[in-house]
Order: structure tokens, then sequence, then C-alpha cells
């Protein structure tokens, strides 16, 4: 039972299956987590506080102050192991998405420090409607994970999505995830991520488009599965977890990425190239800024050194790397030649001909290829949910015949 022990925070908003938080705190007690539960003002209108607090044998918190006393939400968030908001409903899905803070439960929300799971309810309409997906789509794009709704007869008397999730699957997806939590421990993963910025002059650069957004994900997914892991990262605006597994890197140019990939990769059991790396920079760097003058300017440029091939040929048998592929045309021709040049043991394909997918983008659509010529290929997804595609086959070659990880 991998729930024993755990510190879960249940957040349980105004929502007509709050009466499933009863029995969802029943049965993570029994599993043998501690559960402190707060819930918002509206949830009391549908479930009794002493109700939770008699099952969780903890006073339920419901406000930020209490009779002249601080709730203090930011212990709480450093506190727990996981986060659980269920049932959450549209309202509450909105806060988080935009970062509104007015209730004990947003406010430790904003304060976690650990995984956020959230397990939607709503009618049928609410749970299609775009402004519900689009915040959902942010929300798994931070990090959360969502806990897929039922299909069935809806408290308007409509049948269709938007169910709450049944506690008993909820409990089996958390002990699920804390037995995943040790996956990777021991192991030492690199990744590379976001663009590098190769100067023409003190104002001026040759860069690209990547947001280190797929980078980052993969980092924190091996981090949240125990890896200790060195994300090495161009110049990015995305915000960094800060996760204790996860140590940051942050380079400027290809030259500098390839030197510190270079000094960190003997250390590490799976390297994973997802940095989109300028292949040519300046071969001179003005000192000062280049003032317009002629019509036209000449501007010479040479290779920048290419990381995937430098850490190829330093591989070592115990060792895999991983390489990303981001074509417009011959894409498959192109990514297998890709694979067989680096030395890698998988490549993942993604085309920027796929709405969706490359740079900027929260979503991708990947294909994975490997050396025996077999592929997998998967929907668009957001980049949380590839990335989590990526480790699962990583750890399928890392861990053989310890269970299906694909």
């Amino acid at each position: 039972m991998s729930l024993r022990g755990k510190k879960i925070v249940l957040a349980v908003t105004g929502s007509i299956a709050a009466y499933k938080a009863a029995f969802l705190t029943r049965l993570l007690v029994k599993q043998g987590a501690e559960v402190q539960v707060l819930m918002t003002a509206d949830a009391e209108k549908f479930i009794s506080p002493l109700t939770l607090a008699t099952l969780s044998k903890k006073k339920v918190i419901s406000a930020l102050t209490d009779a002249e006393q601080w709730s203090d939400h930011v212990s709480l968030g450093l506190w727990a192991d996981l986060m659980l908001v269920a049932p959450a409903t549209a309202n509450t899905l909105a806060k988080f998405a935009v970062g509104i803070c007015d209730n004990i439960v947003t406010a430790v929300y904003l304060s976690a420090k650990c995984p956020v799971f959230f397990a939607p309810a709503m009618d049928l309409d609410m749970w299609k409607h775009p402004s519900t997906q689009h915040n959902i789509k942010r929300l798994v794009s931070f990090g959360n994970r969502m806990i897929p709704v039922g299909h069935g007869e809806l408290a308007s008397g409509l049948v269709g999505d938007g169910r709450m999730a049944e506690p008993e699957d909820i409990v089996r997806l958390l002990d699920n995830h804390f037995a995943e939590g040790n996956q990777f421990k021991g192991k030492t993963a690199l990744v590379t991520a976001g663009p590098t910025y190769e100067p023409i002059d003190p104002v001026r650069f040759i860069g690209n488009y990547s947001s280190g957004k797929m980078g980052i994900a993969l980092a924190t997914g091996l981090a949240n599965r125990g890896a200790k892991v060195n994300l090495v990262i161009g110049p990015s605006r995305i915000s960094i977890p800060d996760h204790p597994n996860i140590k940051v890197f942050k380079v400027t140019t290809a030259q500098q990425m390839y030197d510190k990939a270079v000094q960190l990769y003997p250390e590490c059991d799976v390297a994973i190239m997802a940095a989109a790396v300028a292949d040519y920079r300046p071969k001179q760097e003005a000192a000062e800024k280049i003032k317009k003058s002629a019509s036209d300017m000449t501007l010479e440029l040479e290779k920048t050194p290419d990381i995937a091939a430098g850490l190829g040929k330093m591989k070592q048998s115990h060792q895999l790397n991983i390489g990303f592929a981001l074509e417009t045309n011959d894409e498959e021709a192109n990514a297998k030649a890709k694979l067989v040049k680096k030395n890698f043991d998988f490549i993942v394909l993604n085309s920027l001909q796929d709405p969706g997918a490359g740079f900027n983008h929260d979503t991708n659509k990947i294909t994975i290829l490997k050396k025996d010529n077999t592929q997998k290929n998967f929907e668009l997804k957001s980049k949380t949910e590839v990335a989590a595609d990526i480790i699962d086959e990583i750890a399928g070659m890392l861990f053989p015949g310890n269970g299906n990880h694909n």
C-alpha cells in the first residue's frame, strides 16, 4: 500500500458530488494516509464538516482565518505529499487557472509544492464548455493531473460526461502515483531544453521559437518518479518547478549548452536532448551594436557544436540517449537518419505539419522511432502527457521485465 504514511490535503468544493468526499476520506485513511480536509463555504452546504472531521480525525479547515487565528496555507502546501481536489467545480478550476486566491482551497493550491490532482464534477454542458476545457488544459500544462470524469446520469437529469470519478478509482490512481514515485530512484537524468541564442552583436541574436515547455515537462516527470535531474536550459520564459530532484543550469549559447552537457553526461543514466539548438552561429560577434548603413549586409555563419553527436560518441552501454526531431518535410526518413547518426536509443518525431504540435504550444503530437524499425504513434496530447509517454518508454528499456511501462 503506497499510501501508507502519505500526507494528503483533500480539498472539497461546492458540488453535489461532495457527498463522495466522505467515502474518499474513509478509503484514504483506511489505506494509512494522513488526511487534512479543506472545504469551501459552498461545499459546507452539501456535506457537514463534522462528517469529514470525524472520518479524517482532523479538524476541517474552511477559512483563511478562524476565531482570529490564521490558517497557515503556506505550511499546508509544504506539509502535503499530494493535494487532491475532489470534487473540483468549474468555478474552482477557473480560479486555479488564473491564480485567483479568495478562499482556503485556492490559497493552499497556490502554495502547494506537491503534485496536485483534481477530479472535476459538473453538469454536461458546463463540462463541455470551451472555457472549462481551456482551463483544464491550462492546469494540466502547469503539471497538475486531471482525474478523468465518469459518464452517467447527472444531477440535472442529463446523461453524459461530468460525473466525479468514483472514490475507489481515485484511491487506486493515487496509490499507483506513489508506487511510481520511486520508479527512477537512484537514476540520474540529463535533460536539455529550450532554444539557444547565438549573438550577432550585443543586442541581436540568431534563435528560434522554442519555449522549453517539452523539456521542462520531461524534467518534472522524471523528478516526480524519483530521478535526480540535471536540466540544462537555454533562454526561456517558462517557469521551472521548484522540485528537490531538479538542478537547473541556465545557458545561452550552443557552446555553453554543449560544455555543460558534456560535463554532466558521464554521471547520467539517461540523456534526453529536447533543446532546439541553433545549428549555426555568426563567425564573428560584433563588439558594438551594428548600425544600419548599407542597403544590405552579409552575415558569415559557422556550425555550432553538435551536442547529440558529441554525447553519442561518449555513450556507454548502461546509458540511454533520447533525441527529438522536429521536421517540416520527409519527417520519418529524416528522423530515422538522425536516429542512427546521433546514436540515439530512440527518437521522438514531431512535425510542424500537425496542428497543435511544435514550438510554443501546450500540446504535442509525437511518434517514437526505435533502432529496430518499430514505431509508436500517439495522439495530440498535453506536453505533460507526452512527457509521461516518453518516460514510460524509457522505463520499459531501463527496467525490462518489471511490467508494461508503455
